[in-house]
């Protein structure tokens, strides 16, 4: 893996019915559990998690979403709301109450099926530019579902995905960063797809498994969760701010707040804005939230 040690910590690993989960741990404090998108894993919260863990402990997994080296075992279940039971499930491996869960991507819509069905464990929520609504999978990269049905064409994919050039496609990640993301980042990202078997069988059940009924349903039920959300947002189409006001109407304790010169991945563009805004949210709706 391309992170370091000192940047979120030493890497741990619990064990699930479903498979390993690996993760990082740095810091003391109130728990705060990371969640990235498809084909990315825990680096990309590397530049966020130094400026919290000295308050906060801070727990980023590597999600079974395409970037990670563990696989999951056959009959996993890979759709939104079974991701949300494994979420849920590490959750109690860990013995974590008090959650504040942070998202970011494919991993904003895990969150939303978090707090949808298993609020228990959550003190807060925060989001950043994730899936919403009828947008899981976005535009973009919608092709992912059609080369991702089977391991040949995610071995396809994922061997393209070596190239910088191909990396910065509207199809690719070139839509998510206003700026390139460094390489031993994207190797960290994409390799695992390219060198092992399972883990593209993994991501193949996670493409097949997509659907806007999930993230509809979990943004209908997020009416009813009563704790503090914060909507960090960056004004982009791919996951358009149209759906982080949405959101924001419908959450009962919910702010929202932009984030300039940024895509989606805002901890890749503007990490210390980030840091700063779940900070000042953190701080203002208590250490421990009310329930």
């Amino acid at each position: 893996m391309a992170v370091s040690v000192e940047s979120l910590g030493p890497t741990r690993e619990v064990e699930l019915p479903e498979g390993p989960i690996r993760f990082h741990e740095r810091g003391e404090g109130p728990p705060l559990v990371f969640v990235h998108g498809i084909i990315a894993n825990a680096d990309v919260w590397r530049h966020v998690v130094p400026r919290l863990a000295e308050h906060y402990r801070c727990i980023t997994p590597d999600w079974p979403l395409g970037g990670h080296e563990l696989p999951l075992r056959e009959g996993a279940d890979f759709s939104l709301f079974g991701l949300a039971d494994l979420v849920d499930r590490t959750l109690a491996a860990l013995d974590l109450d008090e959650v504040t869960l942070i998202g970011n991507d494919t991993g904003g819509a895990i969150c939303q099926a978090v707090a949808a069905n298993h609020p228990d464990r959550l003190s807060r929520l925060v989001l950043t530019p994730c899936d919403a609504f009828d947008n899981f999978l976005p535009l973009p990269i919608k092709h992912l579902q059609l080369f991702g049905r089977t391991t040949a064409g995610l071995k396809v994919l994922a061997e393209s995905l070596r190239y910088r050039p191909v990396q910065r496609l509207p199809i690719a990640f070139g839509l998510l960063t206003r700026r390139p993301i460094p390489a031993n980042i994207m190797r960290s990202y994409t390799a695992p797809l390219r060198e092992r078997a399972d883990v593209r069988r993994n991501f193949a059940h996670l493409v097949r498994a997509i659907s806007t009924r999930y993230t509809l349903e979990a943004a209908e039920t997020l009416s009813r969760f009563p704790r503090p959300v914060l909507l960090a947002w960056a004004r982009q189409n791919f996951f358009p701010l149209d759906h982080a006001e949405r959101l924001a109407g419908r959450l009962p304790d919910a702010r929202l707040r932009i984030i300039e010169d940024s895509g989606p991945f805002v901890t890749e563009d503007q990490p210390r804005r980030v840091a700063a805004l779940i900070q000042e949210f953190l701080s203002t709706t208590g250490d421990r939230a009310a329930r």
